[in-house]
């Protein structure tokens, strides 16, 4: 078989192999750099901070007492879709404090729970506890 023949015999089967072997390349090197890539599970998601959200005390019904908490606001991040993060307003994220059952307490941390509308997801809160002075119940 002389060379010219080993060029050109089945040129459209060697062409369409090319194609190919090209396409699968670039497919198994497209998958390969994505696999390094690290994976974000919140992709998609934007991230918002607000600065300054008032920490609420929670109590029982009959305990009026006036308690001090520490500081007074937290800053809290929140993730969500861009359009439910443009429309939340920052007065629909709460941050409570739980002093249901306490007496009294002078140094008490306390952890502070955040709750959020739907779609919003709760990242963080800085600081996570704070400081609550319960004054002791008055006697009559």
């Amino acid at each position: 078989m002389p060379l010219s023949d080993i060029a050109t015999k089945d040129s459209g089967w060697k062409i369409l192999s090319l194609a190919l072997a090209v396409v699968i390349w670039l497919t198994v090197h497209t998958i390969s750099e994505d696999a390094t890539k690290p994976v974000n599970p919140l992709s998609g998601l934007m991230t918002q901070s607000f600065p300054a959200v008032p920490v609420l005390a929670v109590s029982a019904a009959a305990d009026v007492r006036e308690f001090k908490i520490k500081p007074g606001t937290v800053r809290v991040t929140v993730s969500g879709k861009p359009e439910a993060l443009t429309a939340l307003d920052p007065r629909q994220i709460h941050v409570l404090v739980d002093l249901t059952g306490i007496l009294a307490a002078q140094d008490l941390k306390k952890r502070v729970d955040v709750s959020t509308p739907p779609g919003i997801t709760f990242v963080s809160a800085v600081p996570a506890e704070v400081d609550v002075m319960v004054p002791p119940k008055k006697s009559k």
